[in-house]
């Protein structure tokens, strides 16, 4: 017999936005089964309940400048821990594939010959929207969507084509742009958008003190100027948020408490 260890494997999960009822069934079932769990700033730590309680927590931060490892120490980490034979949970807010860097993860894990499986989450860019009442189609005002990033790397060899995407879609989903909203808001302006367009900012969006403030493109900035956007924050732009007001159904969720299942 060979007195290699066993080699573990490596789950990438998307933990799903905050609210801790938005992780999927599979995502639960492999964090109940579990050695080790590491874990982002994004993440609610109520997702933790689900693993063993014997299991190691690593808390890895990646909030914005307030980073506790760099990527590449926690991609060590996962193939260290996945070597010594340990089932691993990476855990992710939102989904891992959206702006979440799980491709680079597995692409990482894949070279080491480590074994690994992606478990999709919720994203942010859909269910923040939805838990402040904005469809992101809807049929007459928006047939098509494009998520985005506001928090571009410098070294990005693509860029995102604002005045390309501006034209292009009917409703415009921007993760991580708060810190760059004038910026995006100047960029959208100047590729044609009207003044007049909805937009929403939506703070914390699915906690229970998600926030969700609504203007035109060309007030916005005015209208957040005296009150800091906080993180982590998501931008709709689009025909679409003007029906948050009829539709906004996570402000009455107290009325219906008691049917919650």
């Amino acid at each position: 017999m060979s007195g290699e260890p066993r080699l573990g494997k490596v789950y990438l999960v998307g933990a799903g936005p905050g609210d801790p009822g938005l992780l999927t069934v599979r995502g639960a079932e492999v964090l109940s089964l579990c050695d080790v769990v590491v874990y982002d700033a994004l993440v609610n730590t109520a997702v933790l309940n689900y693993a063993p309680a014997e299991a190691e927590r690593i808390f890895v931060g990646e909030a914005r400048a307030a980073h506790r490892l760099t990527h590449e120490e926690i991609l060590r980490l996962l193939i260290d821990r996945a070597r010594r034979g340990f089932r691993v949970v990476r855990l992710k807010g939102g989904d891992p594939f959206i702006f979440g860097r799980g491709g680079e993860e597995a692409m990482a894990l894949r070279a080491a010959g480590i074994p690994f499986e992606v478990v999709p989450g919720v994203s942010a860019g859909h269910a923040a929207a939805a838990y402040a009442g904005i469809p992101l189609t809807h049929r007459g005002l928006a047939s098509s969507v494009a998520f985005v990033t506001g928090h571009e790397c410098a070294e990005s060899p693509r860029p995102v084509q604002w005045e390309a995407v501006a034209r292009a879609v009917d409703t415009l989903v921007v993760f991580m742009g708060a810190s760059r909203l004038p910026q995006i808001v100047e960029r959208l302006l100047r590729a044609g958008l009207a003044p007049e367009t909805p937009i929403a900012i939506i703070e914390r969006g699915t906690y229970s003190d998600q926030r969700v403030r609504v203007a035109a493109l060309g007030t916005i900035l005015a209208h957040v100027a005296e009150e800091p956007v906080r993180s982590p924050a998501l931008i709709v732009v689009g025909d679409v948020v003007a029906l948050r007001e009829p539709l906004a159904w996570f402000e009455e969720r107290d009325v219906f408490a008691s049917a919650r299942l």
